[in-house]
């Protein structure tokens, strides 16, 4: 296992973000200690418009030599992030959006939490007190309620916030499970498969906000999709969620 915290790999996946990927790295270098963060991978795909690769360009001046441009192989978002994991060298990787939705401010609590628990993964919650939502639509809330309740039911926690695509990884753990999902549902993946390894996982709370700028790229009933991935991993042998078998044994 992972026995201390050294340094983050950032994933920045980018469509069509510009003053709201500008401002989550600002807030980033702004709160977090410099050595702390090792590297920022900007995850960029066919439809990454030219406002935002004009920012990413701003930003490899500004962060000079910390940012690093991958073009996806892999479709869709759950594509994006799988091929960032590989490439991540910090000890700790987060996952985060780069639309203001995912609160910058929080990577920093990320770190701190990371640091007292290397071995854990750190997790965002809208549900928790002193997290909420802030313009999201009435009906998708109460769907969103009821889907984190039945994913807790299933996989017997305690979590609250299963489907938030903002989390701290230890990197390793990360690049010895075998992914599969490519669309949003890969977010559920990214806490469920660890929940079935017996991997610690802490909340804390964290804000979410509208997107101000550029459209989401999921819509409602695709969330029904996530039922299909927590289905078909509850009952997995561990044996057939690594990608490498001997991991706890090579990370003692």
């Amino acid at each position: 296992m992972t026995k201390k915290f050294e340094s983050a790999s950032i994933i920045l996946p980018i469509i069509n973000e510009t003053q709201s990927l500008f401002e989550t790295v600002n807030v980033i270098e702004r709160t977090c200690c410099s050595g702390d963060i090792r590297e920022y991978l900007a995850v960029i795909c066919e439809r990454t418009t030219p406002g935002s690769l004009i920012v990413l360009e701003k930003l490899q001046g500004q962060l000079r030599g910390k940012l690093f441009i991958h073009r996806q192989v892999l479709p869709f978002i759950g594509g994006a992030m799988r091929e960032a994991f590989a490439l991540a060298k910090g000890s700790h990787t987060i996952m985060m959006s780069t639309d203001l939705e995912t609160d910058p401010a929080v990577v920093s609590i990320f770190i701190e939490k990371a640091k007292q628990y290397p071995q854990a993964i750190i997790t965002a919650s809208r549900w928790l007190k002193r997290g909420c939502f802030h313009g999201y639509n009435p009906v998708k809330l109460a769907a969103n309620f009821l889907f984190q309740k039945i994913f807790a039911m299933l996989y017997w926690t305690d979590l609250s916030d299963l489907t938030y695509a903002y989390r701290i990884f230890p990197t390793a753990l990360l690049q010895s499970i075998c992914w599969e999902e490519l669309r949003h549902p890969f977010f559920l993946e990214t806490v469920i498969k660890p929940l079935r390894l017996g991997i610690e996982v802490i909340e804390v709370p964290a804000v979410w906000r509208a997107r101000v700028e550029g459209e989401s790229q999921n819509t409602f009933f695709k969330n029904f999709e996530y039922f299909r991935i927590a289905l078909r991993i509850r009952f997995r042998p561990k044996n057939k969620i690594l990608s490498k078998l001997d991991w706890k044994r090579e990370n003692p």
